[in-house]
């Protein structure tokens, strides 16, 4: 699948097979994680794949009851969770060097996940980016020591049901050109 192709057609999966999700797959979509870029090369993220699925009811359990993802965390073969190093991204000899401070991880966190639903999606898996959950409550059920923050959970397998095209605002409202609120000259 060509790059812009996956980018199009790429949607949040939340109902997932009973398929088993290979090694090499799986290797495959964390190496893609893996050479997302980052603040000075600094690869801020770490990644847990959870495959147990007492711990997925766990993680489960910390969405709020109406996120439509419960389900895709509890049911899907594999969850990832993506933790991010505190006081890397966005500093320089130990010190923040942008506005941003130490949340510039979620940035680089960000690249990296959307690597990962990316090559899924290539793959022919689904994923969704959940990011609606207590992150301090995960950290202590995966055992995630002080310094990282548990950011996101993706769940990963392949997909139960098509996905639905949602429509996109066009180019022309989200777009300007040398200074806010500017459109293209003809």
């Amino acid at each position: 699948m060509e790059a812009i192709e996956a980018i199009m057609t790429r949607k949040s999966i939340r109902k997932f097979k009973t398929t088993p999700i290979t090694n090499e797959v799986l290797q495959k979509i964390l190496e893609a994680a893996r050479w997302a870029p980052s603040w000075a090369n600094t690869q801020c993220w770490h990644f847990i794949v959870v495959r147990n699925q007492d711990i997925k009811e766990k993680l489960a359990s910390l969405l709020p009851v109406r996120n439509p993802s419960v389900e895709a965390v509890k049911n899907a073969p594999i969850l990832i969770v993506a933790c991010a190093e505190h006081k890397k991204s966005g500093f320089y000899k130990g010190e923040a060097t942008t506005e941003k401070g130490d949340t510039w991880y979620m940035f680089d966190l960000g690249l990296a996940m959307e690597n990962l639903v990316l090559a899924a999606h290539a793959l022919g898996l689904g994923a969704v980016h959940v990011g609606n959950f207590n992150g301090q409550k995960a950290a202590e059920i995966l055992g995630v020591p002080a310094g990282f923050s548990v950011i996101e959970m993706a769940p990963l397998g392949y997909p139960d049901a098509g996905p639905v095209l949602q429509p996109r605002k066009e180019l022309s409202e989200i777009v300007f050109y040398d200074g806010w609120g500017k459109k293209e000259s003809a």
